[in-house]
């Protein structure tokens, strides 16, 4: 039985997913995980969902983050411009019978640019270290990286890295090639490196890939490592102006963000890391705490 202690709900609303975490205070009572994500739900279907998801629980507040606040989600949360403090802002979602408030996103018109669920893991950030002052990166479908500064986030670049390795793996002539999940770690080194040094060689070797698979049996450990770093070299050196000189702090899931501090380091850069999911939760509770201070 969930420990009745539990006062607010922290709700990672995401595209495909719905990542809850039933808290009291600052600490994680229970976790649940839906397949109802933003993109299967229309607005006045995301009310029944979150009542089915969190069955048995109190009804207590929630705090949710992520694209249930896009234009297409529960509510469009208007976006707060560039720069701009890095404290979370909110709106309230109609219809749910109980407070639901959805954190507001982040845009920059010039180069026009906006993000979604990274500026509560940001947030999350900043509430762990107030006094950071540099550059976060946060891998994913869309990766982003972040200007920080003084508390403000100051400017930002996204890359279709994450959304691409998705479309190329799972969709192209590609994905024969790339069953399973390892990824040599050396084959990706130099592959990110190739990236770097001769982008338009690593284009054209995308191909030659899957000509590999069937001419040679390529090993599919080392086909998804060639595509990875290959897709990661290109941002990197595209990001270059970001992380040259800079410390910066990795935020996402392990996995893929030990792919990217392994890239950055061996261009010689400082990196840290940070789990997204303890970014998140930390980014929710300082939107918990600026509701208690503001309301």
């Amino acid at each position: 039985m969930t420990d009745q202690r539990m006062d607010w709900i922290a709700a990672d609303w995401g595209t495909t997913n719905l990542r809850l975490w039933a808290m009291a205070g600052d600490r994680v009572v229970e976790s649940r995980q839906s397949d109802q994500g933003m993109a299967g739900l229309a607005p006045d279907a995301f009310a029944p969902a979150l009542a089915k998801a969190t069955q048995g629980w109190p009804e207590v507040p929630v705090i949710a983050c992520g694209m249930v606040g896009s234009r297409q989600g529960w509510i469009e949360a208007p976006y707060a411009p560039v720069p701009c403090p890095a404290r979370p802002r909110v709106v309230q979602a109609p219809g749910a019978g109980r407070p639901v408030h959805v954190i507001c996103g982040v845009r920059q018109d010039q180069p026009a640019d906006v993000m979604r669920g990274e500026e509560t893991q940001i947030a999350g950030l900043l509430a762990v270290h107030p006094d950071f002052d540099g550059i976060a990166c946060l891998p994913g479908t869309h990766s982003k990286w972040v200007r920080i500064s003084a508390g403000e986030i100051c400017n930002f670049k996204t890359f279709l890295t994450g959304e691409l390795f998705g479309l190329l793996s799972g969709q192209s002539v590609l994905r024969h090639s790339l069953a399973g999940e390892g990824c040599d770690p050396a084959v990706f080194a130099a592959a990110v490196d190739q990236a770097m040094t001769r982008p338009a060689q690593g284009y054209a070797g995308l191909f030659q890939i899957r000509a590999e698979t069937l001419l040679a049996g390529l090993d599919p450990s080392v086909a998804r490592a060639r595509l990875s770093g290959t897709l990661i070299g290109w941002e990197l050196a595209a990001a270059k102006p970001w992380w040259l000189g800079h410390q910066v702090t990795i935020i996402g899931a392990p996995a893929l963000s030990a792919l990217y501090a392994q890239a950055l380091q061996a261009q010689g850069a400082p990196v840290t890391q940070v789990t997204a999911e303890d970014a998140t939760l930390a980014g929710l509770n300082a939107a918990r705490k600026e509701l208690k201070v503001t309301t």
